[in-house]
């Protein structure tokens, strides 16, 4: 893996959209230098900061102060922690606090948590005044190398998730190293997932890297920003070349269509199932699939299943707490997911490590089939 070497200046990666394109700064002590990072390229803009009560208790006073020191007028909007505030109520009250505000359209809106946040303020910053500028300064692993970049957005219904939403570029991403200090070790291995992701997809010589240093990058230090800006540069890439996923960019939803309609099973109880851990199972059973259909080798599912588990992520459906939906009622989730065209199943599987693929008009049978075969009951 190749990366730049990490001193007291953040790594950038830019998400090369011609005159949209914007920055990805990576780096410890971000969280207090975002006043300045933003006051530089929006001089004179007032802020809405959206957080959650977990991340307000341990970052919104600094963040706050650091806005005011560059001159940034902010107004905070907090709301509860996990993945059932991304709903239309709780949108309702995030467009009210805006306009509340009386922020005007070429004032911003900043993410400052996690996915959660991310999803659910960029969508109102999209939606208020018919589009304003956002930023998001994602303060969990996951959203550092996935949610925060590429202008996804959106909140999930009791059909699935993310089934409302819209595509909204931020105008920066300011990725605090730091702040990965205090994540709870369960949300950190979440985000591992979709680092491990990135070498699974097209990157097979990253995700030997992992295999080889994944111990450092959860330690800290060096090895963590190498992998969370590899991660940035593999998603920058796709998302230049396909920024409303209708080609290529659909192979960053690998193990996604498993793991939503996981998610969408437990309904959204982040005490049994958090994204990450959807998205490992996700990736495992891709892999399980893929070798089902002779797509690829038996060894390599189980050699990211061996991976996954020495990280402490869960590879498989009996590995969530509790009773999940039948069959059946997996596979209805499967066929709201966003992939689905005319009713045709849609998955990203693997010729192997790092050769996944696109595969359209999987026939349903043969889901049903392996569902029946992996389901714990």
């Amino acid at each position: 893996m190749t990366g730049d070497p990490v001193g007291s200046e953040p790594v950038r990666v830019e998400v090369g959209l011609g005159d949209r394109a914007y920055d990805i700064l990576i780096g410890p002590g971000l969280t207090e230098r975002a006043g300045a990072e933003i006051a530089a390229r929006m001089p004179g803009v007032r802020a809405a900061i959206v957080t959650d009560e977990n991340v307000a208790g341990a970052h919104l006073e600094a963040f706050a102060a650091g806005l005011a020191a560059a001159d940034i007028a902010s107004t905070s909007i907090v709301v509860a922690p996990g993945e059932r505030t991304k709903s239309f109520e709780r949108l309702q009250d995030v467009v009210d606090g805006i306009l509340s505000a009386r922020l005007e359209r070429r004032d911003i809106v900043v993410a400052l948590g996690g996915g959660v946040v991310g999803d659910l303020a960029g969508f109102a910053s999209g939606i208020v005044r018919r589009g304003m500028r956002f930023v998001q300064v994602p303060t969990s692993l996951l959203a550092q190398v996935d949610s925060s970049v590429g202008g996804k957005t959106g909140i999930n219904t009791a059909q699935g998730k993310n089934l409302v939403g819209l595509f909204h570029q931020p105008q920066l991403v300011l990725a605090d190293t730091g702040v990965l200090d205090t994540l709870p070790e369960r949300e950190f291995r979440a985000g591992y997932a979709e680092v491990a992701k990135y070498g699974l997809i097209d990157r097979p010589e990253f995700f030997q890297w992992l295999e080889a240093n994944w111990r450092e990058v959860f330690a800290g230090g060096q090895a963590r920003t190498q992998a969370i800006a590899e991660s940035c540069r593999a998603k920058a890439e796709v998302v230049a070349r396909d920024e409303f996923e209708t080609g290529d960019r659909a192979l960053l939803n690998l193990g996604h269509t498993f793991g939503h309609a996981l998610e969408a099973a437990v309904d959204y109880d982040g005490a049994r199932l958090v994204h990450g851990e959807g998205v490992a199972i996700g990736m495992a059973l891709a892999h399980r699939f893929s070798a089902r259909l002779n797509q690829c080798s038996p060894d390599d599912a189980t050699r990211v299943e061996r991976h996954l588990s020495a990280v402490g992520l869960p590879t498989r459906m009996q590995d969530i707490p509790g009773s999940l939906p039948d069959a059946e009622r997996l596979l209805s989730y499967i066929a709201q997911d966003k992939k689905v065209t005319r009713g045709a199943l849609t998955f990203i599987l693997t010729h192997g490590i790092g050769q996944s693929f696109v595969a359209k008009d999987v026939p349903a049978s043969e889901v049903l089939s392996f569902l029946r075969e992996n389901h714990p009951g």
